[in-house]
This record gives structure tokens, sequence and C-alpha cells, in this order.
């Protein structure tokens, strides 16, 4: 079965091919408007928006094209359909719909933050059910129990800001550029990651649940004492902050782990590109069978959709209509 993915959920504009038979990507485009948005300090969504427009065809077009594939050959169509920013999530879900029936062929709607999960099965080795999954993007921070294709535990979750978010806000406090995460790991190779006592909120808690606002006004109020932003501060403050976020997850991840009697973590969104944290992952779960996204499937793609798609095709999970949720918790499935 080759399933079409299309990802538009935010400012990436991702397609792919995804042959189920072979469990390979046959084609795979991205687009992104990172670039565009930098200047307003994040996504403004009506741009997003109407970016992704004039982008989707050509790149589906680019995708058959590097394949040799046609329309005939697709055996379904998947498109995020949430969560994510509506306008965007409305663009990708219109255009897979109108394929669908002009190529006469099934249609599903994937839920953005299980295709980021099920993305690893692709990976060889890959994790086997059950395993514990930690989502860490600019928009999530979820800890997952996944026992099968469909049949999720969130353990945890963010009660403020995401991971991600926390480091486009931290970026933007040092005068760093957008989008904050590579920025901030750029900079922190730079300074030490001990050379300020920044808080890890709510690592002694019973709970799984993660906040970051603290840690993002405790970085704050250390600017703020600051005469002038040298690069020495900025260095020394981005070492730190990545230093505590990570060890906040390690901490989570590592109780979640023992709780629940799983020795696999998977671990994917955005930051899971992050150099340091998968390092320190490495590190500190000794024991562990860890399992990390190839870096270009760590952001938003079209790869990710499509895995998730064939597994919902083959559960004739079909639509016949558009069908968006910009909020949309992966408990719901």
């Amino acid at each position: 079965m080759k399933i079409l993915g299309i990802e538009t959920s935010c400012d990436e504009t991702g397609v792919a091919v995804y042959d189920s038979k072979k469990n390979i990507i046959l084609t795979e485009q991205i687009y992104t408007q990172a670039s565009k948005h930098a200047e307003y300090g994040g996504v403004v969504p009506e741009l997003a928006s109407r970016d992704h427009i004039p982008k989707l065809l050509p790149l589906i077009s680019m995708g058959f094209k590097e394949a040799n594939l046609n329309s005939e050959d697709i055996d379904g169509i998947a498109y995020t359909s949430g969560p994510g920013l509506r306008g965007p999530l409305l663009t990708g879900a219109a255009l897979a719909r109108a394929l669908s029936l002009g190529w006469n062929k099934p249609c599903v709607g994937i839920n953005h933050m299980e295709a980021h999960l099920l993305v690893n099965l692709l990976e060889d080795p890959a994790p086997s059910f059950p395993f514990l999954t930690l989502l860490i993007s600019g928009g999530h921070c979820l800890l997952i129990k996944a026992t099968d294709v469909g049949e999720y535990e969130i353990l945890g979750q963010t009660r403020d800001d995401a991971v991600g978010e926390a480091f486009d806000k931290v970026a933007k406090l040092i005068g760093l550029n957008y989008p904050g995460g590579p920025e901030i790991e750029k900079m922190a190779k730079e300074g030490s990651p001990f050379e300020y006592d920044l808080p890890r909120p709510m690592i002694n808690r019973d709970h799984l649940d993660f906040s970051f606002s603290g840690l993002k006004t405790a970085v704050y109020y250390l600017v703020k004492k600051q005469k002038s932003l040298n690069r020495e501060f900025i260095a020394n403050i981005s070492a730190s902050f990545q230093n505590a976020v990570t060890e906040t997850l390690v901490k989570k991840c590592s109780k979640a782990l023992v709780n629940n009697n799983l020795n696999q973590l998977v671990v994917g969104g955005g930051v899971a590109a992050n150099q340091y944290i998968r390092d320190t992952f490495k590190r500190d779960l000794i024991g562990v069978d860890l399992f990390f996204p190839k870096l270009e499937r760590c952001t938003d793609n079209g790869a990710m959709v499509a895995v998730a798609g064939s597994y919902r095709i083959q559960q004739s999970n079909l639509e016949s209509s558009i069908k968006i949720r910009p909020r949309w918790d992966l408990s719901e499935i």
C-alpha cells in the first residue's frame, strides 16, 4: 500500500509517499516558512495558511517525478487534521479531500501527535509495543504510554509552556533569533551548563506533568539584573537553561519508565533534534532502549503523516468530508 501524506499543521509544508509493504519512504519533500516568520518572532497563522497554498501541488509533483509515481500508484491519502493552526490545517485538508475525489482514493485525517509517535516505526531497529513516548515540540510536551496503534495513555503533559515554546521565549529574552531552540543550542556550546542554578520544575512531585514557565521566569530575572547581554552571559545562560530543561525531561522519563515497567523510550518532536538532549538521555538512562527519529523527521514532515495514514486506512477509518480539529487530544483517538 502506497500512502500520500500531507502535513500543514503549522509552518512546514511536507509531503511524502510511504510504501507500507516495504516500510520505506519512496519520496519526501518539505518546505519551511521559518525565515518568513522570524521577523515576527513567531508563526503568523494567516501568513502560514497562504504560503502552504502555492507550495503543496508543486511539492507533490516534484515528489512523484522523483519516485517515478503517478496518481494511479497511490492507494490512499492522509493529511494532518489536528492539533494545529486552523488555517494551515484547513489548507492541507482541502487539498487532500480534492485529490481523494479526483483520484477516487480513500482519505483519512491524522492526529499530528500520533504521527510523531508512529514515525519511529520506520527506523531499524524500531520500537515494539508497549513503549514510552516523549513528544517535545514548540506546542507540545507529552509523556505517553503506547500499548498499540491507537491505544495511548497520556501519563504527563505540560501545565503551561511547551518545551519548544520555552526555548523560543528564552531566546527572545537574551536577544537570539527565532526559532529559539537551534540558537540556544548553538550558544550553549560556548557556555557552562552549571553557571546558573536554575529551577527544575516539578521533578520531585509524584505526578508526571511538566511546567516550564517558572524556569523561563527565572531566566527573565537573571537577564533583568544584567547591565549588558554580552556573549559570555548569553552562552552561560543558554547552557544552564538547556541543562535544566534536559534534566527535567530525563527525571520525568526515568520515573515514568519505572512506574510503568517499561524499558523502551521513543523521543520525538522538533526539540528531539537537540543533540545535547539526545546525548544526555543516552548517558543517563542506562539499560533503556532509546529511539530517536532521524533529524529531518523530528520537525513536522509528510513522512510521519503517511506512516500513520497507512495504519488508519488499513483499519478502514475513512472520511467522506473535510475534518479538522485544531484541538485534538491524543487520548481522544
